[in-house]
């Protein structure tokens, strides 16, 4: 029996991929779109029940689809966002084939197109968008093996609520903005929280009458290019900063947080002899957080002024509202531990796309998404183009552009 045939098969279902969907069908180019669970599942399936974005309605633009609700400067909860995307997916009817893994693509000897095998059946394809993302399997660090038995361990896209946790104190591992929301989930229901500080870096919610998300918009800092950005920074791995938009959005200050009873530590480093021990570094970690803080009020004021514009004043440097003790971190009995949330990220997993597009560190090499591989695209990675890839806010763009490359070597 012969292969399956398309134009173009992309592998993912998320809004990356319906996004790529959306400017195919406009295009009237043949395609699938393969999911291996449910569109936009992650959404409706790996968030906490408070969750909510951490940017503004209004970057919700996805192409031939933009937030149009009563509350452009709110934000959306996570069931909100799952019943846009699906008000998307409606919108245009992508074909879409559901339960359908990709367990291998390989590209032809002859550089024309690809073998595609799915867990129904065998597909080939003349060109082949990669729309997973960069956030594949949830990352356990394996120091969680020599912690006690009766600590239950979950990773951030399995928490839900505090009362799936036993009673009794938890441990958060990692501050990126899952990290830092759980904690302050878990405190606001009442928990005993102890949180492991990395060096994430944070922003202020409001600033100036404004949200720092629009100021930053608007003095083009999330249009530049990666390329633009020193090597070091070139990454895809950078922890993003830390803020909330839970309640109508505010700052997410750990050191509030330890000022009103949540006990803060270094970077976990190990549990031996039934002690968890962390790295000496909150205080550090800490003041580099309030650091990026203080610099990007600071931009916002150099931009303020550059433009004349009549907005309310402000203190753009953040004052500490508390300080760790001199005496340092005294390491955690395991055994008082009733549960540990690791919010310590995912690892890629590209094992099945066989294609020579890969550095050292595993990342795809590609410009805003192209690879050298002849027909083979990402979409919907972190730093894919600029800040806003891999977000609502570059989507659109990027898979325009991707689009338009895909269109012009066909």
């Amino acid at each position: 029996m012969s292969a399956e045939q398309h134009d173009v098969v992309v592998v993912g279902g998320g809004q990356a991929g319906l996004s790529v969907s959306r400017l195919l069908v406009d295009a009237g180019v043949d395609h699938v779109v393969l999911e291996r669970d449910t569109i936009v599942h992650n959404w409706a399936d790996a968030r906490w029940d408070s969750f909510c974005l951490v940017t503004p309605n209004w970057q919700c633009r996805l192409p031939g689809y933009h937030y149009a609700g009563a509350d452009p400067d709110g934000f959306m909860v996570g069931k909100e966002v799952v019943e846009w995307l699906a008000g998307y997916a409606a919108s245009f009817d992508p074909p879409v084939r559901e339960h359908t893994a990709v367990t291998s693509v390989r590209a032809h000897a002859d550089g024309r197109g690809f073998d595609v095998e799915t867990s129904e059946r065998s597909i080939t394809a003349g060109q082949v968008v990669a729309a997973t993302g960069g956030y594949h399997t949830p990352r356990i660090p394996r120091v969680g093996e020599h912690l006690p038995e009766h600590v239950v361990q979950v990773h951030s896209s399995a928490y839900r609520n505090s009362a799936q946790l036993p009673p009794g104190p938890v441990l958060v591992v990692g501050t990126g903005q899952s990290g830092a929301q759980i904690a302050e989930d878990l405190a606001l229901a009442g928990r005993d929280v102890h949180l492991a500080v990395g060096a994430a870096p944070r922003f202020a919610r409001r600033y100036r009458g404004r949200d720092v998300i629009a100021w930053m918009h608007d003095t083009g800092h999330y249009d530049k290019p990666v390329t633009d950005k020193p090597v070091a920074e070139r990454t895809q791995d950078r922890t993003n900063h830390y803020v909330t938009g839970r309640d109508g959005g505010h700052d997410i200050d750990l050191r509030a947080f330890a000022r009103d009873g949540m006990t803060l530590h270094g970077r976990l480093l190990g549990v031996q002899a039934g002690h968890v021990h962390f790295a000496p570094d909150l205080a550090a970690n800490l003041d580099a957080a309030d650091a990026v803080y203080n610099g990007i009020n600071e931009l916002v004021d150099d931009y303020v002024v550059a433009h004349a514009l009549d907005t309310p004043s402000g203190p753009s440097r953040y004052e500490p509202v508390w300080a760790p003790p001199d005496a340092g971190d005294a390491p955690l009995p395991a055994a008082d531990l009733a549960a540990v949330v690791w919010a310590t990220g995912f690892v890629r997993d590209y094992r099945w796309l066989h294609a020579p597009v890969f550095d050292g560190a595993g990342h795809p090499v590609h410009l805003r998404g192209v690879t050298p591989v002849p027909g083979l695209s990402f979409i919907g990675l972190p730093w894919l183009h600029t800040w806003g890839s891999g977000r609502f806010a570059g989507l659109e763009r990027d898979a325009r552009h991707v689009v338009a490359e895909l269109l012009a070597a066909r």
